[in-house]
């Protein structure tokens, strides 16, 4: 009976098994590039209507599974590429293969990994290496200027590899460090640069170099902006003020190609300022009834301190692969002549990017290393010198009928003054400046990040990153006792300064991605990542020396010994331990989830907030894909987009919140900041909502945006003198920075037809900012410098208004004996903010055949400016010693000599402009020989501004501390922009 039943059993499941299996077939296939034949790993293989049939690609691009009866269709997806419904046919075996995606299939890099342009759910902003500006540019930075919406990125000085203010969506902080967070290939920055400093003299000091110079802008691939906090929240509390992604160019897998780049070309003066020329000045002291200040000669004295740069730049990489690698190699000099005579930059740069695989591809390292020296030859332009002014501002004023050199060759002064015009004890002779000072920085920067990983099934890996980058720079200054700088006349001054910067990282990561079923993708990542920072350095200077025609930093030890200072220093190493984490789900490829959280614990916080923790959600809706737009003709695409999260900012200095002192010259000791156990990070709260769309078949592209950023706790280290000296003592203002605005991107292709194509991108972005409810008095900045402004400041963080606002004496004109006249007694008014309210950025390329044009217009308006050269430096109180603003003479009323300087609103301009940033021609030659892709290029830059702003750029935004606060928009006598030409050649071989 057992064996009976057992048989029925047996056939009964035999008959199950068998009308199961009918029509069934095991499959087996590889996934590969459809134009390389590279294989895909990890792409998804899944059969179209079958719930949760399908497969993961593995090392080799692989897949096998069983296909149910009756379904003839698989679904191939693969990021980056187009999605692939592939009808299966005869056989058992197939080769499949992709073709790129459409710029919603482009690749995106986000925060620890990669997501395709159209399953974004966070505002990114995405710079592929064909979008980036053209020109001399040094920082990656200068390749995003006008590109993006939403991000004001305005350079603090002319001089080559100087400084930029990035802002996204708006000034975020009342105090310095509002920068965003730079991430080079998976590596934070520090945010600061090993350029030493030297001591600080008469001429003030000079301002430090861009940080991100040590990145040859040639081997960047791609630039990715964080802007919302959906996006930036995977880091957290250093994200408040966006994250700014740099890809590097990596191996690809082609013939092994050598590339050369090469470009050659002048700088000129952008902009000057309208001074009197030797005739004018002339006639001005004789409209004035002014005797003995004419020197008989015409010169112009700001021309002799300028030249026209040279510019030159070469480049050779170096790409292959093999089965199990792909590598690049690359090489770059590049030298850049300042417009300013003394003034110019050489830097060496070499990177290796290698990508090895092992184990049949289940294991693999990427290696990045990074060479760099900058060397910069400075000119004495300060921002902040006393009334003798820098090197601009003594050009500016010098009496253009004064010869600056007699007929023997030497340099005029007033110990050396061969006219009967007068010239003053203080006043420089700038080229007699240029020829006595002599400053020259060298910044050695080397990255190294190491990246081995394993995939431990087809879904899921680990990654491990240990980077280390390491700066050292020293900076030799020295000014010979010739030249009259008061306090070095006679002596002579030399400094030099010493700096090194290490940054150390460990970064565990675990990323799964996987179709849980035909309708549902899901992605995970987590991990722990640890940061150290440690910056260290001296400086030491000498006053006083027995030569005065020799480099005394050479010999320092000549110098008086009651003048000689010695300083070093080492700032508390700062560690920063993270957790984090990001969900994403997509469902039905139409509704797509992101959720992120990051721990942060920071030794920078205080003893009572040792973490701090950053979560954030957004939610995208791909309307195009519902069944309801099936019939849709307008739209390609459709996607709406919402988000929420928080980002901190913890750009303070390290040890802040402790009780810390210094050891003095007198071996004594003094407290320099007393602790605060609860001091925390600036947190910022984010809202946006968007919607990205495509018509037209995607001929136009486009995205609109609002977001509102609330952001509190600001730091802020005021004086306290309680119980006994003023020391520091940092604190969270209880106070809000609230910024909202709207962001408008279009890109179009405007036509299209045979051998012409003409394609524009237009963004707009319309900001508003405002500080709200402080707990205190109002928060002064915008210090002045130069003759009649010491101690004076013209800025306040104050309720109810933008940061930086100007409060002025409103300045209603002269009176008939020519003294100015103020509105209100004198009182002070809230006079105009400098941040500005509309940003815009235009592009246009046109190709036809081989010759290609583009062109890149920016600008922003509703913002002032306030022209602290005009007040301090021309005023029409220096004629007859000195030079005058040229718009001071011929006025309806004549302005007395003896009116005083005063800042008032009549210094404060419109900062409005609309500039012409870079203009590129281009021809591709092609192949010829053993050439290849050769092309030759013409680019200008800074062709033109329009503007009503008197001084040199309305764009250059110098910057001034005061107690740790930044001033904004205000002109410190810079160093001038420049408008240049290169020629460039491009060749493959």
């Amino acid at each position: 009976m057992k064996n009976k039943r057992f048989l029925i059993l047996t056939a009964f499941f035999l008959i199950l098994f068998g009308v199961n299996s009918f029509g069934q077939r095991d499959i087996t296939g590889t996934v590969v590039d459809g134009e390389t034949g590279e294989e895909l790993v990890g792409a998804s293989v899944v059969v179209k209507g079958a719930t949760g049939v399908g497969a993961i690609t593995d090392y080799n691009g692989n897949f096998g599974f069983r296909v149910p009866e009756g379904y003839n269709t698989l679904v191939v997806t693969y990021t980056g590429y187009e999605r692939l419904e592939y009808a299966l046919g005869a056989g058992n075996s197939f080769q499949i293969g992709l073709s790129k995606g459409s710029r919603l299939d482009e690749i995106v890099v986000v925060g620890y990994g990669e997501v395709r342009r159209s399953d974004l759910t966070g505002s990114v902003a995405s710079l592929k290496e064909k979008d980036f500006n053209q020109g001399v540019i040094v920082s990656a930075d200068q390749l995003l200027q006008a590109r993006v919406p939403g991000v004001n990125i305005v350079n603090n000085s002319g001089q080559p590899g100087g400084q930029t203010t990035v802002q996204i969506r708006g000034n975020n902080s009342i105090r310095a460090g509002a920068n965003p967070l730079y991430v080079i290939d998976g590596f934070p920055l520090d945010g600061r640069t090993a350029q030493a400093a030297v001591a600080g003299n008469d001429l003030g000091n000079i301002a430090r170099s861009n940080p991100l110079n040590f990145i040859n802008p040639a081997d960047i691939e791609s630039i990715e902006v964080l802007k919302d906090a959906s996006a930036a929240a995977i880091y957290g509390s250093r994200a408040a003020n966006g994250v700014i992604l740099v890809t590097l160019k990596k191996g690809r897998k082609y013939q092994p190609t050598v590339n050369f780049n090469t470009s050659v070309g002048t700088s000129s003066i952008l902009k000057r300022y309208d001074v009197l020329n030797g005739d004018q000045y002339r006639q001005a002291l004789s409209a004035y009834n002014l005797t003995g200040g004419d020197g008989g000669a015409s010169v112009d004295p700001f021309n002799e301190i300028l030249r026209r740069g040279f510019v030159q730049n070469y480049g050779v990489s170096f790409g292959g692969s093999s089965e199990n690698a792909a590598v690049r190699a690359s090489f770059g000099y590049n030298d850049i002549n300042g417009i300013v005579k003394e003034s110019g930059l050489k830097r060496y740069n070499a990177a290796f990017n290698g990508n090895f695989t092992f184990l049949d591809k289940r294991a693999g390292v990427d290696v990045l290393m990074i060479a760099n020296q900058t060397r910069e030859s400075i000119a004495p332009i300060s921002t902040n010198p006393n009334f003798t002014g820098n090197l601009v501002g003594q050009a500016l004023q010098w009496n253009p009928t004064i010869p600056l050199v007699d007929g023997k060759g030497e340099f005029v002064t007033n110990a050396n003054n061969p006219t009967n015009a007068t010239i003053g004890a203080t006043t420089i002779n700038p080229l007699q400046l240029l020829a006595a000072h002599n400053e020259n920085a060298t910044t050695n920067n080397i990255l190294v990040n190491i990246s081995p990983y394993y995939r431990l099934t087809n879904k899921l890996t680990y990654r491990y990153r240990l980077g280390v980058g390491y700066g050292t720079g020293i900076t030799r200054s020295n000014i010979s006792g010739d030249v009259n700088v008061q306090g070095i006349q006679g002596l002579g001054w030399a400094s030099i300064g010493n700096a090194e910067l290490l940054n150390t990282l460990h970064s565990h990561t675990l990323n799964f991605n996987d179709y849980l079923t035909e309708r549902i993708s899901f992605g995970a990542l987590v991990g722990y990542e640890f940061q150290k920072f440690d910056y260290k350095g001296y400086a030491l200077n000498g006053l006083g020396f027995t030569l005065q025609d020799f480099d005394n930093t050479n010999a320092i030890q000549n110098s008086l010994n009651s003048n000689k200072r010695f300083f070093s220093f080492a700032d508390p190493i700062s560690e920063i331990q993270s957790f984090f984490g990001r969900v994403n789900v997509g469902i039905d490829n139409k509704y797509l989830f992101t959720g992120t959280v990051r721990a942060d614990g920071s030794t920078k916080f205080g003893a009572n907030n040792k973490y701090g923790v950053f979560p954030s959600a957004a939610f995208a809706w791909r309307i195009n894909n519902e069944n309801f737009m099936s019939g849709n003709t307008l739209f390609d695409d459709l996607k709406f987009r919402v988000g929420v999260g928080v980002t901190g900012n913890q750009e303070f200095p390290a040890g802040a919140a402790l009780d810390r002192f210094a050891l003095l010259e007198d071996n004594s000791s003094a407290q320099i900041n007393v602790g605060n156990p609860d001091l925390r990070w600036e947190s910022s709260t984010t809202y946006n909502v968007g919607v990205d769309f495509s018509i037209l078949d995607y001929r136009l592209t486009g995205t609109v945006e609002y977001f509102r950023r609330n952001t509190n706790d600001l730091l802020l280290d005021p004086f306290v003198s309680e119980p006994g000296p003023q020391v520091r003592a940092w604190r969270n203002l209880d106070a809000t920075v609230l910024n909202s605005g709207v962001e408008l991107g279009l890109w179009a292709l405007l036509l299209e037809r045979g051998k012409s194509r003409l394609n524009m991108g237009f963004n707009a972005t319309f900001l508003k900012n405002e500080f709200r409810n402080p707990d205190g008095a109002d928060i002064l900045t915008g210090n002045l410098f130069g003759q009649g402004a010491s101690g004076a400041f013209i800025q306040r963080m104050s309720d109810g208004l933008p940061l930086n606002t100007f409060f002025l004496k409103d300045h209603t004109g002269l009176d008939d004996n020519g003294i100015s006249q103020f509105a209100n007694d004198e009182a002070l008014i809230a006079a105009g903010d400098p941040n500005p309210r509309t940003l815009l950025g235009l592009s246009f390329g046109y190709e036809y055949d081989r010759l290609s044009f583009t062109t890149n217009f920016n600008g922003a308006f509703g913002h002032k400016i306030y022209n602290n050269t005009a007040m301090t430096v021309i005023p029409i109180g220096n004629l007859g010693n000195r030079n005058i603003d040229a718009n001071l003479i011929g006025g309806p009323v004549r302005e007395s000599l003896a009116n005083p300087i005063t800042s008032s609103t009549r210094y404060l301009e419109r900062g409005d402009f609309f500039k012409l940033a870079n203009a590129t021609l281009a021809y591709r030659i092609g192949d010829f020989g053993v050439f290849r892709n050769a092309v030759v290029s013409l680019t200008g830059q800074n062709l033109f501004v329009i503007t009503k702003y008197s001084g040199f750029d309305p764009e250059v935004n110098t910057v001034n501390l005061r107690d740790g606060v930044p001033s904004s928009g205000i002109e410190y006598i810079p160093f001038p922009s420049a408008r240049s030409f290169l020629l460039g050649l491009n060749v493959s071989f």
